[in-house]
């Protein structure tokens, strides 16, 4: 099933498949394709870890208007990288997680290793509901969210219908307050 951003081809692999424009994406055949915007930088490469250490780099190929990419045969769903920008090491601005905070490696995600259960659910009119907003760094003294899970009950007894999430994208810190992400598509390793 394809997401709601539609698949694209890569302009220098034609049998890469894209949802996304930049990130890490995993393939069916098991390698990762890698591509980042970065026009103004001279020299762009992928740093791959193995484990704390910094294992394999690898250049990446221009495509035009300031995108590089690279396919990696052996890469897939677990492993650690970042961008070598002119000798400086940065993490993926599109990365889905990032295991040690903003300022570590990003971690390649395969997101069809997670199984929905939710096909048949078809939300919620919105007319009638009871709103809560939800801040999981502070709803509960363990700010996770199992423990906000747990207390969900709670917000039911008073009468609660509908809870929004507050944005819960990586931050620098230990406490955020939800609007000061600076990794859209990676939700924070705290919760």
């Amino acid at each position: 099933m394809m997401s709601r951003v539609e698949a694209t081809k890569s302009t220098r692999d034609s049998d890469v498949i894209r949802r996304l424009p930049i990130g890490a994406e995993t393939q069916a055949d098991g390698s990762t394709h890698f591509r980042v915007w970065a026009p103004r930088p001279s020299d762009v490469s992928l740093v791959l870890y193995e484990g704390t250490d910094v294992g394999r780099e690898l250049p990446l190929d221009r495509e035009g208007d300031g995108y590089r990419s690279l396919r990696v045969g052996d890469v897939a769903h677990g492993i650690r990288y970042r961008y070598r920008l002119d000798g400086a090491l940065f993490a993926d601005p599109a990365s889905r997680f990032q295991p040690d905070g903003p300022f570590g490696p990003s971690q390649v995600v395969d997101p069809a290793q997670y199984l929905w259960s939710d096909a048949t659910w078809r939300g919620r009119e919105l007319r009638g509901q009871i709103a809560y907003e939800l801040h999981v760094g502070t709803f509960t003294p363990a700010g996770t969210w199992r423990a906000a899970v747990e207390r969900l009950p709670h917000l039911v007894k008073t009468g609660v219908t509908l809870v929004e999430v507050m944005p819960v994208s990586e931050f620098p810190g230990r406490f955020g307050c939800g609007y000061d992400g600076v990794f859209p598509y990676a939700p924070t390793r705290l919760y």
